[in-house]
């Protein structure tokens, strides 16, 4: 259930539907994203423009399923079985909180007059990550990025948030439960 919240911090559980744009030497597309993230669930995923999903990923504490091109990969890290994919690493530890502009002191960070962050860098891998904030926008009453652009070497990822809910009382999908 939607509720409104005073920071995106005080959001426990939420979801979001927007856009990603994947920029690297060897590939370049772009998708639609759903993402509901709760405290101890992740439902993940990018689908065409017409719809058609184009990549799952499910997970809940010690177990994650990632579905691509029709197969189906099991694992206990959900950032390992993304990593599999080859090309391009999403940094699914670390988006949950970037998405919303929280950012922590371990980062280098830039801010504008309202406090919000312009620009962070996260040293901590190499390279390094670059997230840059591109706009603000009012959701769920509290404000929220509208659009990131995350660079780390030669990959490119721009992130445009449509819709961001903070919920209360979430109930995991069926498909999210492990058998």
């Amino acid at each position: 259930m939607a509720t409104q919240v005073t920071s995106p911090a005080a959001a426990s559980a939420w979801e979001l539907q927007g856009k990603l744009a994947v920029k690297s030497p060897q590939e370049s597309f772009s998708t639609n994203l759903y993402w509901l993230h709760t405290p101890d669930n992740d439902e993940l995923k990018l689908t065409t423009m017409l719809g058609t999903s184009v990549l799952t990923l499910s997970s809940r504490e010690g177990y994650a399923k990632l579905e691509v091109d029709g197969n189906s990969y099991e694992g206990d890290d959900p950032q390992a079985l993304l990593n599999r994919l080859g090309h391009w690493q999403f940094p699914l530890t670390q988006l949950p909180q970037w998405i919303l502009g929280i950012v922590s002191d371990d980062y280098q960070v830039s801010r504008d007059v309202n406090g919000r962050p312009l620009q962070l860098t996260d040293a901590s891998v190499l390279p390094p990550w670059r997230i840059q904030y591109q706009g603000w926008q009012p959701q769920s009453g509290t404000t929220v990025p509208r659009l990131l652009r995350l660079d780390r070497g030669n990959l490119q990822l721009k992130i445009q948030l449509n819709q961001w809910q903070a919920l209360t009382n979430v109930q995991v999908p069926m498909d999210n439960q492990r058998l």
